[in-house]
C-alpha cells in the first residue's frame, strides 16, 4: 500500500500517447511516484512490453475491482430511458467501452492517488493536490461546470425538477473525469449499493445527460456522495485558474513545459481531448498531423529515444489518403447502424 499514486487507462491503440504521459510524469512531477495503468482491454501486449522497463510503473491487477465497475455501469445503461437514447443515439458509440475501468482507481493501492487520461502531458508537480486531499475528497481543474445545459455532464432541469438540488449547487460540482484527485475507499460495495438504488428504482438515471458515458455517470455519483470537492477553476486563487484543453486554450512553450498564455501560470496537463490516438500514432512516425503542440508531445515521446524521433514531418500521399478516407466512410456506416441497434 502507497499513501500516494498515479493511476492512468490505457491500452496498445494508445500506446504512443501513453509513453510520451509517463515520460512527462517522470520529467515534470516525480520519478519517485509510483505510477500504475489500469489496461483498458485486453489489448495491452506493447503496454506490457514498456512497463518491463519501467521499475515504477505497474498494471493494475484487481480484475474483480474491475468486473464490478463494469457491471454496475451496464446495469446503470440497461435502464437509461429509452426516449433520451433517442435523442443521443448518434452520438452514443463514442460512450461505449471500458472507460468506466478508471473508476477502478478507488479500489487500488494508492491511499491518495491522482487520475489522468492517457491522452495528457503533465506539465507541473502534484504537491498542492495532494495537501488539498487532505481537505477534500475530490480534486478537479476544468471548466465542466461551465458548459451549457444541452451538453453539460449533468440534464438540470431533471435535477431542478426533483426539487433536491439548484442548478448553481449541481454547476459548482460539475467536472471532467480526465484528471482528478481522490482517496481510496470511496464508493466501497454498500455505497455502491445505495447509490445504484437511487438511479434504477428512484428514477435518479434521467439526471445523467449523456448515454454511456463515464464523466456523466461520475459526476452523478460525486453530486449525491455529498463529499467536499474542490475544483481549482473555481478557486478563488486567480493564480490558479488556468486552461488545460489541447484546442481551446492558448498556452506557451518555456523548455517543452506548458504556461497558461494568460499570467504565464503553470498547468497540470495539457489534455488532447479532442484527437485520435491514430493521429498520434501517425506523428510519432513523422507525419505531419495537425496537432497543437505537437513538438511538446514529440518532445516527451521520445524522451528516452531521442534517436528515434522524427528530424523532419511530412504530409501523407494521396493514396494513403484516399486509403483513410474510405476507411472513415466504412467507420461512419458502422457507428450509425450500432447507434441505431443501441437505440431499441
Amino acid at each position: 500500500m502507497h499513501s500516494f499514486g498515479i493511476y492512468t487507462l490505457a491500452n496498445d491503440a494508445v500506446y504512443d500517447q501513453l509513453v510520451a504521459l509517463l515520460n512527462s510524469i517522470e520529467a515534470n512531477v516525480s520519478s519517485e511516484i509510483p505510477v500504475c495503468v489500469i489496461p483498458y482491454d485486453d489489448r495491452i501486449e506493447k503496454v506490457r512490453q514498456e512497463l518491463k522497463d519501467r521499475d515504477n510503473v505497474t498494471l493494475y491487477a484487481n480484475q474483480s475491482a474491475i468486473e464490478r465497475w463494469e457491471a454496475f455501469a451496464r446495469e446503470v445503461w440497461f435502464h437509461y430511458p429509452k426516449q433520451a437514447r433517442g435523442r443521443i443515439t448518434s452520438r452514443s458509440w463514442l460512450y461505449q467501452g471500458h472507460s468506466i475501468r478508471k473508476m477502478s482507481a478507488f479500489e487500488g493501492d494508492f491511499q491518495k492517488f491522482v487520475f489522468y487520461d492517457a491522452d495528457t502531458l503533465a506539465m507541473k508537480p502534484l504537491d498542492d493536490v495532494v495537501e488539498k486531499l487532505d481537505r477534500y475528497d475530490f480534486v478537479f481543474d476544468d471548466w465542466e461546470h461551465a458548459k451549457s445545459r444541452p451538453v453539460a455532464t449533468l440534464n438540470l432541469s431533471e435535477i431542478e425538477a426533483s426539487g433536491k438540488y439548484e442548478e448553481a449547487e449541481v454547476r459548482a460540482k460539475m467536472h471532467c473525469s480526465s484528471f482528478f484527485g481522490s482517496k481510496r475507499g470511496i464508493f466501497a460495495p454498500d455505497e455502491l449499493a445505495a447509490i445504484k438504488k437511487r438511479l434504477l428504482e428512484e428514477g435518479e438515471v434521467s439526471w445523467i445527460n449523456l448515454w454511456w458515458s463515464d464523466n456523466c455517470l461520475f459526476n452523478y455519483l460525486t453530486l449525491v456522495c455529498d463529499r467536499p470537492l474542490f475544483n481549482y477553476t473555481l478557486s478563488p486563487k486567480g493564480e490558479e485558474i488556468t486552461g488545460n484543453c489541447a484546442d481551446s486554450d492558448p498556452f506557451v512553450n518555456i523548455d517543452n513545459k506548458l504556461y497558461n498564455q494568460q499570467g504565464l501560470k503553470p498547468i497540470y496537463r495539457i489534455h488532447y481531448m479532442n484527437f485520435s490516438a491514430k493521429e498520434f500514432a501517425r506523428l510519432s512516425q513523422g507525419e505531419a498531423v495537425d496537432i497543437p503542440h505537437r513538438d511538446v508531445f514529440l518532445h516527451y515521446r521520445f524522451l528516452k529515444e531521442p534517436d528515434r524521433k522524427p528530424q523532419e514531418l511530412n504530409p501523407p500521399g494521396m493514396l494513403e489518403k484516399s486509403r483513410r478516407w474510405q476507411e472513415k466512410a466504412v467507420q461512419k456506416v458502422k457507428r450509425t447502424l450500432l447507434a441505431i441497434q443501441s437505440s431499441f
